[in-house]
């Protein structure tokens, strides 16, 4: 039986990692990579059934490309960051001129709001040039690649356009969003929407500088983890119940808060 390519890199990496003396902290890290494999194994298992988003706020979106980081089954599921739809169909409904989504990776929100807001300019950012040129293909198999400027590094300066039109900014990049969404460097953000997410984790104390430095201009939500095991496709109910937890995991390593800023 042949060995498929990413099970052999998968085998490759687990033995790396467990060489040398027992610890939790390498099987862990082994335990991680098993469980990315596993995934990635189910994302395949399921685009062959199609790549199109099945459900939730982008459903029916084109989806022929792999997620520039995280799992790919959850956007297919249309399952991903499922805290966030009641958030992200106010943001549909709105007349915003503008979406700003600052790393964008391979466009999962760019795109599906450009298809959401036909009214509305997208700008997709990313420092990536692979997130750049995956956000590109999927923005062409969406027919949106009109209205999908997809570009690198955002500033301070760029956040002026939110002075003079109706703008929302979406915004994960990896703990950037401290020193990024500045009010006193960036006058324009006080008149935007925003939704962040917050990383913790990386920048202990960051949710609460966040929600200080926006609360006198902006009404201030938390938004935390949800999973959505009713988004799982029929057949799934022949799987282990491990390989459904999986399809679900979206290779967080903790929790990443998200906060939901409105304009006042």
């Amino acid at each position: 039986m042949a060995i498929s390519p990413l099970t052999e890199a998968a085998t490759a990496g687990l033995r790396r990692l467990l060489e040398g003396e027992s610890s939790p902290e390498r099987l862990n890290s082994a335990l991680r990579q098993l469980a990315k494999w596993r995934s990635a194994m189910l994302a395949n298992t399921l685009a062959r059934r199609g790549d199109t988003v099945l459900a939730g706020p982008f459903a029916g979106m084109a989806y022929p490309v792999r997620a520039a980081e995280g799992a790919r089954v959850p956007r297919l599921l249309g399952a991903y960051e499922a805290s966030l739809e009641p958030v992200i169909e106010t943001i549909a409904a709105r007349p915003y001129e503008a979406v700003i989504d600052i790393g964008c990776a391979e466009g999962y929100y760019a795109v599906g709001l450009a298809r959401r807001m036909p009214q509305a300019r997208v700008l997709a950012r990313d420092i990536s040039d692979r997130a750049q040129a995956l956000c590109r293909k999927l923005a062409e198999a969406n027919g949106v690649q009109d209205r999908v400027e997809v570009g690198g590094l955002w500033t301070h300066a760029d956040f002026a356009l939110c002075a003079a039109a109706r703008c929302m900014v979406l915004c994960d990049i990896e703990g950037a969003e401290d020193e990024l969404l500045d009010p006193g460097a960036a006058p324009g953000l006080a008149r935007a929407d925003i939704l962040v997410e917050v990383h913790e984790g990386m920048r202990p104390g960051l949710l609460a500088r966040l929600t200080d430095r926006f609360a006198p201009t902006h009404a201030v939500t938390r938004l935390d983890r949800s999973l959505r095991p009713d988004r799982l496709p029929a057949w799934a109910e022949r799987l282990s119940d491990l390989d459904r937890l999986l399809m679900l995991w979206e290779w967080r390593s903790g929790p990443t808060p998200w906060l939901w800023m409105e304009a006042r």
